[in-house]
């Protein structure tokens, strides 16, 4: 039903209510048949599910299978090891999500308790759960309004809607239908809506929707649904099924392989079964859950409080970042910027560098004098954010102490838009007026209207709010004022124009976004010519080439036409919640990772559905904190850019423990799939394989997420939604290093075994101490370790020398080589281990230097 487009007659007679209000027992009625005024849980996820989940991973799942298979052949320490690994990661993963289940609750929290309503004609204080449309509601300065409401009366109403609309500024309530039914929420002036704040004036109102049904239950409604995947887990998930599939295959290779041969079937079906074994990398998501954590900590310290794990590398392949105006992009205050007196247009600098001018300290003192803000303990000014931006301006004038006092007034008017207020100055009388200029600038004697309004129309088209003020001097305080006689033939003073401005450092911010391919869209609640403003001044939107579109015309476009332009249109206003959510989703199925940055409620729903959604910490509502991936604790659009070049660089490093873990489980399979077909027998024992799977593999690759970002990482484009952690050359490096580590251990074995040597405990040292020059020349794609790159992971250098350390414990101490059948080795054995081992450093190396100079001849 369209409210705001009827008179109140006709709400009243359609609500069945009165101007009386409503009688308790209808009261009863309509609480049967439309419910109590409060949200609706969707489905709740409880502490169980939440936590099972955790385990429906693929990864996690092939773990599981592993440990199962451990524990069948014998291997129980190995099963117990791999379920301990799989419970911490699913723990981890727990505590980060379990906090996101609560936006519903933020939501119910935000409700008022207590509603102030006329039934039965008399007022009384009811619970607003108990608010039954039909209801006369009165509302006050200072009250959270209840429901929505059709607004009947309204004296000086103001009410706060940014955090449902985006609007900045708190609009001035009326009473009168509005001439169209198809109007954006906000620009609804005629209506109150559940969850909004009511900052200045009174006005009673009836209740129209409660509940769910409610623009605030819309909102919660949206939040039902469910989340999306991040990048990593999507990548992951299909990194498992891959592996799987190349696991599965090369065991069922080997077994039809070891039967065609002869060999036992019982022993090649244990020997299958361990080769699976030693093929999944156990220690992988619990690397990966660490790295994470640790990468979380670290942003911390940037201002950026991250709510879910895999969110800390999902900005890296963000593609577009939509982001709200009032509050994120802009201060959330209204300031003065220009002031056009004297018939001359002055910016707020060249004004205040004028303090001899008689007319401008006129209009200052009119701006100090008809003014409702406070002043707090602390000297600051509160209020309407508009009196404060004029207080302000005074203030920084020098103003302050030439303030008159108040001797009466006319209050402000909806519908004539103009504020008088009468002050003593000296001997006599002064009046000031304030308002709409156009509706001032007819009050005034001796002016050019037309030239005037020409300067309201230059300031308003650069998205300025415009004020006029005027004068007028009195023999006396006129008897009982009114703007019937009082605010007529009066003097004009000058124009104010004032906008929210860009906080200072989100220009850098839009430009490093740019630089590193991601694409900044506004998407705000706010005024079409205010967001153009703001969003052309810090670099989001050019008129030449980008497109803007409004709330109303979004919604005349069908999905097929708005899935052509979207990549187009860089600027949104007086945009409704579900168009936001909307928005992100086209922007999905055109296949882009987007980031959704709000503060308010209106927020909320896009913010959960976006690949990230990032809530600011100080004005952010808690729905749309709750409903984020990411808050920003300062509130600084700057710190995305931060945040953003953590995630591309965590992302970089797991890529590259996933290169070598994955390298290292090669290495191994192909060594204990090759040898039996060189005649050697099996290279290495359960326990072996054990140990390097989980402490020569894990320390490293946990350390590898210390490793600091590639020189080039905010200048090249957003990794690929659709990239496999196989593609730029991963996938073969793992194979032929695979391969080429698997033959050098497997020359070692042979030549050990032909010189009666301690062959086992040559191959266990060469194929772990291989790793650890493995790990060290990985570290970078493409620059070299063997410069002062090398001491910049310190992490990494200790993991390696503790990995050294715990091999020659291993090798020499009686105690360690009863528990991993090792052997002391001789000072010739040793040395000849050392260089093999060294091998895979230098050919990584060599292989690097290839790439670098075939990279710099294209």
């Amino acid at each position: 039903m369209n409210w705001h487009h009827l008179n109140i007659k006709e709400v009243i007679n359609l609500l069945e209510s009165s101007k009386t209000g409503l009688s308790s027992d209808e009261v009863e009625v309509r609480l049967q048949q439309y419910g109590t005024n409060e949200l609706t849980e969707g489905k709740k996820k409880s502490v169980a599910f939440i936590f099972l989940a955790q385990f429906k991973d693929v990864m996690i799942l092939i773990l599981l299978a592993a440990a199962v298979i451990s524990g069948f052949i014998g291997d129980v320490t190995d099963a117990i090891v791999i379920l301990l690994i799989v419970f911490f990661n699913a723990l981890i993963g727990f505590l980060q999500e379990y906090r996101a289940e609560k936006a519903m609750q933020a939501l119910k929290q935000m409700s008022v308790s207590q509603a102030k309503v006329l039934r039965n004609d008399q007022h009384e204080w009811i619970p607003a759960t108990q608010l039954v449309p039909g209801d006369l509601v009165i509302l006050e300065a200072g009250n959270m309004v209840p429901a929505d409401i059709r607004i009947s009366k309204s004296h000086n109403l103001k009410i706060e809607e940014a955090s449902l609309t985006g609007e900045s500024q708190a609009i001035d309530k009326i009473t009168d239908g509005l001439d169209s039914e198809d109007v954006q929420t906000a620009d609804q002036k005629n209506m109150a809506f559940k969850g909004t704040f009511v900052t200045y004036g009174r006005g009673e109102g009836f209740v129209t929707a409660t509940g769910m049904q409610t623009e605030f239950g819309k909102i919660a409604r949206l939040l039902q649904q469910d989340e999306v995947q991040t990048p990593l887990q999507k990548r992951m998930a299909s990194f498992g099924k891959n592996l799987s599939v190349i696991v599965l295959f090369l065991c069922i290779l080997f077994f039809v392989a070891g039967w065609l041969r002869g060999e036992n079937l019982t022993q090649m079906v244990l020997t299958s079964i361990s080769l699976a074994v030693a093929a999944i990398p156990e220690a992988l998501p619990a690397v990966i859950t660490i790295s994470l954590a640790l990468a979380a900590k670290r942003m911390i310290r940037s201002n950026t409080l991250v709510k879910k794990l895999p969110a800390v590398e999902t900005l890296g392949s963000v593609t577009y970042i939509c982001t709200d105006k009032t509050g994120t992009l802009t201060k959330n205050k209204m300031f003065v910027e220009e002031v056009f007196v004297n018939e001359k247009l002055f910016t707020r600098k060249d004004l205040l560098a004028d303090k001899s001018d008689e007319t401008i300290r006129l209009l200052l003192k009119a701006a100090a004098s008809n003014n409702d803000s406070d002043t707090d303990q602390e000297g600051n000014l509160k209020g309407d954010s508009t009196e404060i931006a004029l207080g302000e301006l005074a203030n920084d004038y020098g103003i302050e102490a030439e303030k008159l006092p108040r001797l009466a007034e006319i209050a402000f008017d909806a519908d004539r838009k103009l504020m008088t207020t009468f002050h003593q100055e000296g001997d006599s009388i002064i009046s000031f007026t304030k308002g709409a200029p156009d509706i001032l600038i007819a009050q005034c004697i001796d002016v050019d209207a037309h030239q005037l309004q020409q300067n309201v129309n230059l300031m308003a088209e650069k998205g300025l709010r415009v004020l006029g003020f005027a004068y007028k001097k009195w023999d006396s305080l006129p008897e009982k004022p009114s703007a019937d006689k009082n605010e007529k033939e009066l003097h004009f003073l000058g124009l104010t124009g004032m906008i929210d401005p860009p906080r200072d450092e989100v220009f850098q911010a839009v430009k490093d976004c740019k630089s590193a391919g991601i694409i900044p869209v506004m998407i705000t609640g706010d005024h079409p010519l205010t967001a153009q403003t703001i969003a052309t001044r810090i670099g989001i939107f050019n008129a030449d080439k980008d497109q803007k579109i409004t709330g109303k015309e979004l919604a005349l476009l069908g999905n097929e036409e708005f899935l052509e332009r979207i990549e187009k249109i860089r600027v949104y206003s007086r945009v409704s919640p579900e168009q936001k959510l909307r928005i992100v989703k086209t922007l999905q199925q055109k296949g882009h990772f987007v980031a959704m940055t709000g503060d308010g409620v209106n927020d909320a729903p896009s913010l959960k559905t976006a690949n990230i959604g990032i809530a600011m910490g100080i004005t952010g509502t808690d729905v749309s904190k709750e409903a984020a991936h990411l808050i920003l604790l300062d509130d600084n659009f700057s710190t995305i850019v931060k945040a953003i070049r953590e995630g591309r660089r965590i992302y970089d490093n797991i890529l590259k423990f996933i290169k070598y873990l994955m390298t290292t489980n090669s290495s191994e399979l192909i060594t204990l799939l090759l040898g039996p077909f060189f005649g050697l027998p099996i290279a290495l024992l359960p326990i072996h394989i054990l140990w390097i799977n989980l402490v020569s593999d894990g320390l490293p690759a946990i350390s590898l997420s210390f490793e600091k970002a590639e020189p080039d990482i905010m200048e090249r484009p957003p990794r690929s939604p659709d990239e496999s952690v196989f593609s730029n050359r991963r996938g073969a490096h793992m194979l032929w290093v695979g391969f080429f580590m698997a033959g050098v251990v497997l020359l070692m074995q042979s030549w050990a075994i032909k010189n009666g040597l301690h062959w086992q405990t040559i191959v266990f040292n060469v194929l772990c101490i291989s790793q650890m020059g493995h790990v060290m020349a990985i570290r970078s794609e493409k620059e070299s370790m063997l410069s002062k790159r090398f001491w910049n992971n310190k992490p990494l250098i200790l993991s390696v020398s503790l990995v050294l350390i715990f091999q020659l414990l291993i090798t020499f101490l009686p105690f360690m080589q009863n528990v991993f059948h090792t052997q002391s080795l001789s000072w010739k054995e040793f040395v000849a281990v050392s260089v093999a081992s060294s091998l895979v450093f230098f050919v990584v190396e060599i292989d690097k230097a290839i790439y670098r100079r075939n990279g710099s001849k294209k």
